[in-house]
């Protein structure tokens, strides 16, 4: 019996609602909804559900890879009290004269996009608002996107938004992704979007009060490894308190990215904006909080790898990264808050910061493959270079640790090691780790071809500092702890309470 009504509605909308009252949309969006839980909602339920809903109009504009997002509703029926316009505007021309020329100049960009929700919007409130019920809430849904080209290997990603009333004169808020398209040809990209727009349509006017919902809905109806979400921004009134670093890294643990980064000022970054064709050092760490020996390790870190050929402050990016998982690869269930006040503070000293779910290094070593072609850097601790060389990191891989190194160290990528103090007080470097006597000349043959660099502590005394005793010290209210951390970041942690400071 469901099953029929649901039919009925889809071929039979536009007939019955001009033999019925004006609320027969509405009445009718009730009894669906009533009948569909919400993970059973398939993409043309969902646009059903807002074409059946007076209330809601506006437009979509898609450049660049169809019409799939409009063709949802208009085959869904009933299109006509939700669509007032739907255009493409593929030629550059065109696309400048009717959104502006954006000062990267850019077509396939966040500005764009942005432009388009803010024009599409502005036109559609100011052409029928005065005409349409006052209870309308009005929408732009916007898409900019390079598509599988024809016979070239480009980089297939798309910037999708949607700028929407919450509730009848509102100011609008906006919820805008960047999106990576995984499917080796064009068509499927452009389903891909379908799908992906009218979920994004649909959970802006219907899960707007929890945005953790909107992104773990964006997917819906997709098979996996479609695409990657690997940015998304909430603006508006409706958004006020959404930390988009939160919601950003959620994004990880939805399952629609493996990694998202965050720019020197805090801002969300694109990765393949940031990484492309560049030089990349980074340093895995859990900065709880980042400390003194940490900077030095960078710093050390950066110093040695500008010493490689072709490695120059202008072509080359350094990022600390943090990994939610545990050394087993298991998400170790920490509060994203707590993430976000590491990311805060190594932004505050200047760094880009990447927060990812790899556990192993040639896992996110492949990660930057995807990238750039150019010199890779890893700056470990030895505690780090101990840990690559047990064979039970590498449970699941089938090659064991052959195929770890392999994976670790096949162009472009080396180790910097950090020393440590021994428990005689004396300096371990690089060439002394005690590796198994069966991994003895594997080791060997990394020292010998250059795999592995050691770098320098400038200070001894900075193998004092113990995280473990500072983060204590901070939750008592006790002890010296400022003096371990770099300047600047303990005023921080105390501003912000930070790991349960007390003030």
């Amino acid at each position: 019996m469901k099953i029929r009504f649901i039919a009925l509605t889809k071929k039979g909308y536009n007939t019955i609602a001009r033999l019925f009252a004006p609320s027969f949309g509405e009445i009718m969006d009730k009894i669906i909804n009533s009948r569909l839980s919400v993970s059973s909602r398939t993409t043309t339920q969902k646009a059903l559900r807002l074409n059946l809903d007076e209330k809601k109009y506006g437009t979509i504009v898609e450049i660049g890879a169809g019409q799939e997002v409009a063709r949802h509703f208009f085959l869904a029926g009933a299109a006509a009290g939700t669509i007032a316009k739907t255009m493409s505007a593929y030629d550059m021309k065109f696309s400048d004269a009717i959104y502006g020329v954006q000062e990267d100049r850019r077509y396939v960009s966040k500005g764009r996009v942005e432009a388009m929700m803010e024009q599409e919007f502005d036109l559609v409130v100011d052409r029928v608002g005065e005409t349409r019920s006052k209870s309308s809430r009005y929408f732009s849904y916007a898409a900019t996107v390079a598509a599988k080209s024809f016979n070239r290997k480009n980089e297939c990603h798309a910037w999708c938004g949607v700028r929407v009333q919450m509730y009848p004169g509102a100011k609008p808020s906006t919820i805008t992704v960047h999106v990576r398209m995984l499917d080796d040809n064009a068509e499927a990209q452009q389903q891909a979007l379908g799908v992906l727009g009218v979920n994004l349509i649909y959970g802006a006017y219907h899960y707007f009060e929890n945005p953790k919902q909107i992104i773990d809905s964006l997917t819906d109806g997709m098979k996996a490894n479609r695409i990657e979400i690997d940015s998304i921004n909430f603006e508006g009134p409706y958004f006020e308190d959404a930390d988009n670093r939160i919601k950003n890294i959620h994004l990880i643990r939805s399952w629609k990215t493996r990694a998202v980064m965050f720019k020197p000022d805090g801002s969300v970054g694109i990765p393949a904006e940031m990484l492309y064709k560049k030089n990349i050092l980074t340093i895995r760490g859990s900065f709880r909080p980042v400390t003194n020996l940490n900077v030095d390790m960078i710093e050390q870190g950066q110093n040695s790898f500008s010493e490689l050929p072709g490695v120059n402050p202008s072509n080359t990016i350094a990022i600390a990264e943090i990994s939610l998982n545990d050394a087993h690869g298991n998400d170790a269930k920490v509060p994203e808050s707590d993430i976000v006040a590491r990311v805060q503070l190594l932004n505050s000293l200047g760094y880009n910061v990447m927060v990812s779910d790899y556990t192993r290094y040639f896992s996110l070593r492949a990660y930057f493959r995807q990238f750039t072609q150019l010199q890779i850097g890893i700056v470990m601790g030895m505690v780090n270079v101990k840990q690559i060389f047990d064979e039970k990191f590498y449970r699941g891989v089938e090659g064991g640790i052959l195929e770890g190194f392999g994976k670790l160290f096949p162009d472009n990528t080396r180790i910097f090691i950090y020393p440590e103090m021994n428990e005689d007080g004396q300096l371990t470097e690089f060439t002394d780790v005690k590796v198994p006597d069966h991994l003895r000349f594997l080791y060997r043959h990394l020292l010998e071809n250059g795999f592995l660099h050691g770098i320098e502590c400038s200070d001894p005394k900075l193998f004092n500092i113990y995280s473990r005793e500072i983060l204590k010290q901070i939750s008592s209210g006790q002890g010296d702890w400022q003096k371990d951390l770099p300047v600047g970041v303990a005023e921080e942690i105390i501003k912000n309470k930070f790991f349960g400071h007390r003030g």
